[in-house]
């Protein structure tokens, strides 16, 4: 069945588009537990898809089991955007989704990613663009301000964008100002989906299933992002916690045995030596909570074969079980 962001199964559980994090292995990996869940890719640029780097093509290549796959794109031009929709249409990817919340300092200098919150008539022209052009979804990825929050900037910035043809949209609860920092703000976003009838997906904070089913309320569905460093199976927690009667796991990893699969999809997926480099990363943030913890971490960032890699997780093993 053809994917809508008004058909899709509430409430919503999506995995964020992180760059550098949420690649295809990862999704793959997150969708072999929890199925259930909207994956988003990297963001990627609309001005280097115009331009057709092979690079950013392969960014939103993906395999069958990470559909529903939306594509997130970023830039400023809308004729950009145009020219960009036909890759990911040709991908066979499910929807496009823009990118206006990234706060990365290198992302807004160059007025894009959560610049765009300071250029509403741009926000809303991009979009409507991009709707025109395509029959996939289009949706929103943003923020509840870029200075500070305004209830009425932010009310009529989002209302523009459901007039501009958006079926949904992602808040992130926290400003461009304050990046990461302090706590989100859900209280915005609660506010706007009793203004909007199309989809809001709530995003921030969330880190737990008991903060997922709390946070909800009136929303269509969550957003998960920075919880599932070295934790996707956190992914499968919440879906559990929203959907108390899907199936269950037969036999629940360990985490050593999540991360052997990751390390095997990530090589499988960019070859070994690229593939390890960003496995890095992810390997130190599943390393916590034993003792040698810090050792076995100074080991993993500087792996540079699948082999070596899984011959120090074999030393853990026997330490963390």
């Amino acid at each position: 069945m053809k994917f809508t962001w008004e058909k899709v199964k509430k409430p919503i559980l999506a995995l964020a588009p992180m760059e550098g994090y949420t690649d295809s292995a990862f999704r793959q990996l997150v969708k072999e537990y929890a199925p259930g869940v909207v994956c988003f890719t990297e963001f990627t640029s609309a001005d280097a898809l115009k331009y057709n780097s092979k690079k950013s093509i392969g960014k939103i290549g993906f395999e069958k089991i990470e559909k529903p796959l939306i594509v997130q794109l970023f830039g400023k031009h809308p004729d950009h955007f145009v020219e960009a929709i036909k890759y990911v249409e040709e991908s066979g990817a499910d929807g496009i989704d823009i990118n206006m919340g990234c706060p990365a300092k290198n992302v807004v200098a160059s007025q894009h990613g959560s610049a765009l919150l300071k250029n509403p008539e741009l926000a809303a022209e991009i979009t409507h663009s991009i709707v025109q052009n395509t029959k996939l979804p289009v949706s929103v990825k943003m923020r509840i301000g870029f200075k500070e929050y305004n209830e009425a900037d932010f009310t009529d910035f989002c209302l523009n964008l459901e007039k501009a043809g958006a079926t949904n949209l992602t808040i992130h609860g926290r400003t461009t100002k304050q990046g990461y920092s302090g706590l989100a703000d859900w209280d915005p976003i609660y506010r706007i989906k009793k203004l909007l009838k199309i989809n809001v997906i709530g995003n921030g904070d969330v880190t737990s299933p008991e903060i997922a089913l709390e946070k909800l309320k009136n929303l269509d569905g969550i957003m998960v992002g920075r919880a599932t460093f070295g934790n996707p199976l956190i992914m499968y927690h919440i879906y559990k916690a929203l959907y108390p009667k899907s199936k269950k796991i037969a036999s629940m990893p360990t985490w050593i045995e999540v991360a052997t699969k990751q390390i095997r999809l990530s090589v499988e997926v960019k070859g070994e030596k690229r593939g390890m480099l960003e496995m890095r990363k992810h390997l130190a943030a599943y390393i916590k909570g034993f003792p040698g913890a810090a050792k076995y971490r100074a080991k993993l960032v500087r792996v540079e074969t699948e082999k070596e890699a899984l011959g120090i997780l074999d030393e853990i093993k026997d330490i963390s079980l």
